[in-house]
């Protein structure tokens, strides 16, 4: 059971699992922390597309503070950013595992940019 809106507020399961999502002052696009997997991926979708309705050029996703994304958390991020009209997303300071996903699963996706930490 998720108990968050689209972006802002903690994301708290039974299992324990955590994912904060809240807006990047300043500039379009969000910062993550916690774990994002099977329960919390709901939070995830919410947030990417919201993220995506107010997208222009590019978007920043700040994922400094996630400990864990799942295959299926890269798989939204990559599906959003497929979707986008123009632009891309800039994912900045992400857990080691995003960008080997990216890699394997689409290693030719241009409307996705990493920033190691």
């Amino acid at each position: 059971m998720d108990r968050t809106g689209t972006t802002g507020g903690p994301a708290s399961v039974g299992s324990g699992a955590l994912l904060e999502v809240g807006p990047l002052p300043g500039r379009t696009g969000i910062r993550a922390s916690g774990e994002i997997g099977v329960s919390t991926r709901r939070s995830w979708e919410n947030a990417l597309t919201e993220l995506s309705r107010r997208h222009t050029d590019v978007s920043y996703v700040e994922l400094s503070g996630v400990r864990f994304v799942d295959v299926a958390g890269v798989t939204a991020l990559a599906v959003t950013a497929m979707s986008l009209p123009a632009g891309r997303f800039v994912v900045e300071r992400p857990p080691p595992q995003l960008p080997r996903v990216l890699d394997l699963f689409w290693p030719s996706l241009q409307r996705i940019e990493v920033e190691p930490r």
